[in-house]
Parts: structure tokens; sequence; C-alpha cells
């Protein structure tokens, strides 16, 4: 015959509200490197932009100065584009910085569930869990 199981007075294991001040740290160091990166790597479109270091078609023939001039339209507005995007990442980094000095990091703003580490750690600015972001499609 089996045993009936005895009913106890402990509460079930609530879900992890925030990260831990270790994993915090983990997200804050990681943050920062990336940070670092995205910052030297605007500084080199920025660069690119103001045609330092350039080697334009300003003593070539006109007719090859037209098309270059053309393509280096193009270029220049792509790499603006580039620019802005970089600003926007940095941007969003800055804002995941706040969020952990907030201890508010890694909790998804629809779901109000943590975001899992995996996720963080391949897009640490993310705000939103995947179920979240595909609720959103």
């Amino acid at each position: 015959m089996a045993k009936k199981k005895e009913p106890t007075n402990e509460a079930p294991k609530a879900e992890s509200t925030r990260y831990s001040d270790k994993d915090l740290k983990e997200f804050e160091d990681l943050i920062h490197l990336k940070l670092t990166q995205a910052k030297a790597d605007l500084d080199e479109l920025r660069q690119s932009l103001s045609h330092e270091g350039d080697n334009s078609t300003d003593d070539t023939s006109p007719t090859f100065k037209m098309m270059e001039d053309g393509n280096d339209t193009m270029s220049r507005e792509e790499v603006a584009q580039l620019a802005a995007r970089q600003e926007k990442f940095i941007q969003s980094l800055e804002n995941a910085l706040l969020r952990i000095k907030n201890k508010t990091y890694g909790i998804c703003r629809v779901t109000g569930k943590l975001i899992p580490k995996e996720r963080l750690r391949l897009v640490p600015h993310a705000t939103l869990s995947i179920e979240a972001k595909n609720m959103q499609q």
C-alpha cells in the first residue's frame, strides 16, 4: 500500500524576479566591452565621412571624376546610415548599463519575466524576451 504524501507548508519556489548582482556584473563587463568596440567602429565611420586619409579624384580627368563623385555620394550615404545605426546601438548599450545600475536589467518589458542569459549574452541590450518578440510579429 502506497503512503500518502503529507502536505507541507512550503510555498512553491517563485520564479526569480531579477538577476543577481554577480550576474549583473557579468553583463556589465560584457556591455562595456561591446561599448568600447562600438565607439571605435563609430570613430572609424566618422573618419571615413570626413575624408581623412582620402584618395579622392580631385586630380583626375573630368569624366572619371563625375562617375567617381556619384559613387562617392552613394558610398557616403551608406556610411552615414551605418554611423546612425552605430550611434543607436551605442545608446541602447548605455541604456542597458542604466538598467543594470537600477537592477532592472534582463527583465522583459512586456512579460515581466527574466530574459534568458543566453539571449542577453548575444544581444546584451535586449529589452524583450523571444516570447514577447514573437508576439509583436
